[in-house]
C-alpha cells in the first residue's frame, strides 16, 4: 500500500525524501492498523469523533480540530524544532555537540530506552479499550478517544526512531511493539503497571492523572538526551501528554465534586449510605488513589540503579529540567538520600547521586502529584466536608526493589503481615469496591447529559459548549 506522506502522515521529518524509511513504514502501517482494529477502542470504528490532530510544531497552531473516524486518524510524526549548536548537557560527554545519529557504543542502550517508552503507548490503549462502552458522557467519550489516538501517535513517534536509526533491529522491535499485549500471560507488556486492568472510569481518571504523569517525567528526562532526535521527539510528545493529565485531574475532581454535592444535599457521610445514593464515596476514591499512585511509582525503577547511572553518564537520559539544576551535571562526587530497610524498619541513607537518579526522578514526580491532590481537597473543603485525600508514603505497596520485601502502611509505618492483611481492604480497592464502581458505569451518550456519579466539566473542548455533540453515532 502506497502512503501519501504529506496527507496521510503529517510530518516534519521529510518522509517523502527518504525511500528506505518509506518502505519500512509502508510495511509497518498495515500491521499497526490491524492492531488498532483488534485492540483499539471497542465498537468505535464507525464513529465520527471530534478530535485534535497534530499538524505542525508551531506553538500557535500545532493542532487541527474536526470530526474524524479513528481508523482514518492522521497519525503524524513530529519533532520539536532543531536547535542549532545544541550540546550534550550532562554526563561524560557534557559540552560535546548533540548527536544527530546513534553513537555506536550507545546503540543497544538507546534502542532499549526507546522500546521501553514505545511499549507503554499501545499498552495503555489496550488497557482502556472497553471503557467507551460505559462512558459517563459524550464529553468523556471524546476525551478517552483523544487519549487513545495520541497514545497511538506517540507509538508512531518511537517507531519512527526505531525505523530511521536502528536498521533491521529497529524494524524487528517495531513489529514486536504490536505483538505484545497488556496483561497477556505469555507475551505481556514490558512494565508491570501496563499489564494492570483499567476496568472503570475512576480507574481511567486515576491512570491518566498518575500513570500519564510518570510518562511526563520519563519524557522530560529523555527530552534532555544527547541523542537529539530522541530529545526533539519527546519534547513534542509532552505537548500532547499535558491533555492526558488534564483529563485525569479534572475527571477525578468531577467525581469528587458530584459526591460532595450528594453528601451535602442528603446530609450524609456514612460511606455505605453515600454509595446507596449513586455516587462514589470518598474512602473508595482514596483507595483507588493509593493503588494507582503506588503502582505508578514502581515504574521509576529500583531506588539504586546501575543502569540509571550508565544512561546518565553516557548522556542518554537526564534528570527532570536538567539544564536548570545548579551542579556540575556529572554527579561523580555527589550523593542523594534514598530509603533503606534495616532490621525490618524504614530509614534513609546517602547513596551516590548517579545511582540514585531513579529515586530523584520519583521524588520530583511525587511533589508534582501532590499538587493535584491538593486541588481535589479544595473541592472537598469548599463543600464543608471533613475529609482529606492524601498521597500514601512512597514505600507503600511497592513491588520492586528492597521495599518489596516489607509491608508499609499508607502513613509510612512498617507493619506485620498480619496487620497488613487486617487492613488492606481499607487501604487498597477490594473486589467489592471495584464491583460497586463498575455498577455505576452505565453508558450516557445524549449530548449534554452526564452519569449521576460525575459532575459536568466547567468548560468544553476547544471553546465548544459542554453539550456539544463530541461523538456522532452513525
Amino acid at each position: 500500500m502506497s502512503i501519501n506522506y504529506s496527507d496521510r502522515i503529517p510530518n516534519n521529518v521529510d518522509l517523502s525524501a527518504d525511500k528506505t524509511l518509506q518502505r519500512a513504514l509502508e510495511h509497518w502501517q498495515p500491521h499497526y492498523l490491524r492492531w488498532w482494529q483488534e485492540m483499539g477502542p471497542d465498537e468505535s470504528q464507525k464513529l465520527d469523533v471530534y478530535l485534535r490532530t497534530a499538524v505542525s510544531v508551531a506553538p500557535d497552531g500545532w493542532a487541527h480540530f474536526g470530526y474524524v473516524k479513528m481508523p482514518d486518524y492522521r497519525w503524524g510524526i513530529f519533532l520539536a524544532p532543531h536547535e542549532a549548536d545544541r550540546k550534550v548537557n550532562f554526563g561524560d560527554h557534557k559540552g560535546e555537540p548533540a548527536w544527530q545519529e546513534v553513537p555506536g557504543e550507545h546503540r543497544a542502550n538507546l534502542r532499549r530506552i526507546i522500546v521501553t517508552q514505545g511499549d507503554t503507548e499501545p499498552a495503555s490503549v489496550e488497557q482502556q479499550r472497553h471503557l467507551g462502552l460505559t462512558c459517563p458522557s459524550l464529553y468523556d467519550l471524546r476525551n478517552l478517544f483523544q487519549v487513545n489516538v495520541e497514545e497511538g501517535r506517540h507509538l508512531w513517534a518511537m517507531v519512527y526512531l526505531l525505523h530511521r536509526f536502528f536498521g533491521r533491529d529497529g524494524r524487528e522491535e517495531a513489529e514486536a511493539l504490536l505483538e505484545r499485549r497488556s496483561g497477556d500471560q505469555d507475551n505481556p507488556r514490558i512494565l508491570g503497571a501496563f499489564n494492570e486492568k483499567t476496568p472503570d472510569w475512576l480507574a481511567f481518571f486515576m491512570f491518566t492523572y498518575f500513570t500519564d504523569r510518570d510518562g511526563k517525567y520519563q519524557l522530560c528526562a529523555l527530552a534532555e538526551s544527547g541523542f537529539d532526535p530522541l530529545s526533539r521527539t519527546c519534547r513534542f510528545m509532552l505537548t500532547e501528554e499535558a491533555h492526558h493529565m488534564f483529563v485525569g485531574e479534572t475527571g477525578v475532581g468531577r467525581a469528587i465534586q458530584r459526591t460532595c454535592e450528594v453528601m451535602k444535599a442528603h446530609n450524609e457521610s456514612d460511606p455505605q449510605k453515600v454509595r446507596a445514593l449513586g455516587v462514589i464515596d470518598l474512602p473508595t476514591i482514596q483507595r483507588y488513589l493509593n493503588f494507582h499512585f503506588s503502582v505508578t511509582i514502581d515504574l521509576f525503577g529500583a531506588d539504586i540503579s546501575s543502569n540509571a547511572a550508565m544512561f546518565y553518564s553516557a548522556g542518554l537520559k537526564g534528570r527532570f529540567e536538567e539544564t536548570k539544576l545548579a551542579d556540575d551535571h556529572q554527579l561523580r562526587n555527589m550523593s542523594y538520600q534514598v530509603l533503606e530497610v534495616a532490621d525490618g524498619r524504614l530509614g534513609t541513607k546517602e547513596a551516590p547521586a548517579l545511582n540514585a537518579l531513579n529515586e530523584r526522578l520519583r521524588d520530583d514526580y511525587i511533589k508534582d502529584s501532590a499538587g493535584g491532590v491538593g486541588r481535589w481537597n479544595k473541592i472537598i473543603q469548599k463543600a464543608g466536608i471533613d475529609f482529606e485525600l492524601k498521597l500514601p508514603h512512597k514505600a507503600f505497596n511497592r513491588r520492586i526493589g528492597t521495599l518489596a520485601s516489607i509491608k508499609v502502611a499508607p502513613d509510612g509505618r512498617v507493619v506485620s503481615e498480619a496487620e497488613w492483611a487486617a487492613n488492606v481492604r481499607a487501604w487498597l480497592p477490594s473486589d467489592e469496591d471495584r464491583a460497586f464502581v463498575a455498577s455505576l458505569m452505565g453508558r450516557v451518550v445524549e449530548p449534554g447529559k452526564f452519569a449521576g456519579w460525575i459532575a459536568p466539566p466547567t468548560i468544553g473542548i476547544n471553546k465548544q459548549p459542554v453539550n456539544f455533540e463530541y461523538v456522532r453515532f452513525n
